[in-house]
């Protein structure tokens, strides 16, 4: 009996030590693993190219001729193409913003003068070089619910843009020889595509609309205006960033 008594005390000591020996341990939370937060694009700079094939539309002519019949309709559109390129940085959140420049070419744009007094009767064309320059502002967003972000994949964009077209054009038709002229005019265009982000490199293919206020040749010898130009672009463009 004297035994098992002693037995009972000496493990009844040693759970009292062991609580009082635990109780004077440091306590060391659980680690809990907390994911990188994905933050999307950052702020970065890019560098982009561009190419395209436009239609190039205007309502109507004007030729200063001193007779009523100055005005004349256009009826058929210009074609051509334009390449480009452009610098910008994206802010991380779908804004982004550039500047560009283009060289467009457009053939073809012609009206029929018919009945004319004192200009010649038949088809007049117009050639088309113009240089344009523009600062841009766009947004881009995510298809599906993953948002935008650094290797999104597919995305969608609009956007809008304002500069100047330094122009250069030659009017061919009956009757007299190959003008030539230009003028600098007010620009402005609106853009909407969709493309796929791989992360460093960015391709994308939309339509532009190019609005050119004016089209003049002031030569003395040939005179005329085209006001409200509309260049209507399908293009394809890709972006490099620098992160």
């Amino acid at each position: 009996m004297r035994k098992f008594i002693a037995t009972m005390m000496v493990a009844g000591a040693a759970v009292i030590g062991g609580q009082a020996i635990a109780a004077d341990l440091p306590y060391y939370p659980p680690i809990i693993e907390i994911p990188d937060v994905d933050y999307g694009v950052s702020g970065s700079f890019y560098l982009r190219g561009s190419a395209g094939l436009n239609l190039l539309w205007a309502k109507e002519v004007t030729h200063p001729s001193g007779i009523p019949d100055t005005v004349f309709a256009i009826d058929g559109w210009g074609y051509g193409y334009s390449i480009g390129a452009g610098a910008g940085f994206e802010t991380g959140t779908g804004l982004r913003f550039d500047v560009t420049g283009d060289y467009l070419v457009n053939e073809g744009l012609q009206t029929t003068i018919a009945g004319s007094a004192n200009l010649a009767n038949g088809v007049h064309k117009l050639s088309l070089r113009s240089t344009v320059l523009l600062a841009n502002a766009y947004y881009d967003f995510g298809f599906g619910n993953g948002g935008y972000g650094a290797a999104g994949g597919a995305f969608g964009y609009v956007g809008a843009g304002a500069g100047v077209a330094f122009n250069s054009m030659i009017t061919t038709g009956p009757g007299v020889p190959d003008t030539r002229g230009g003028n600098t005019s007010f620009a402005a265009a609106g853009m909407i595509g969709a493309g796929y982000d791989f992360g460093q490199v960015v391709a994308d293919i939309g339509y532009r609309a190019l609005y050119i206020n004016s089209l003049a040749n002031s030569t003395p010898a040939n005179p005329y205006s085209i006001a409200n130009a509309w260049t209507h672009e399908v293009r394809g463009t890709v972006r490099y960033r620098f992160n």
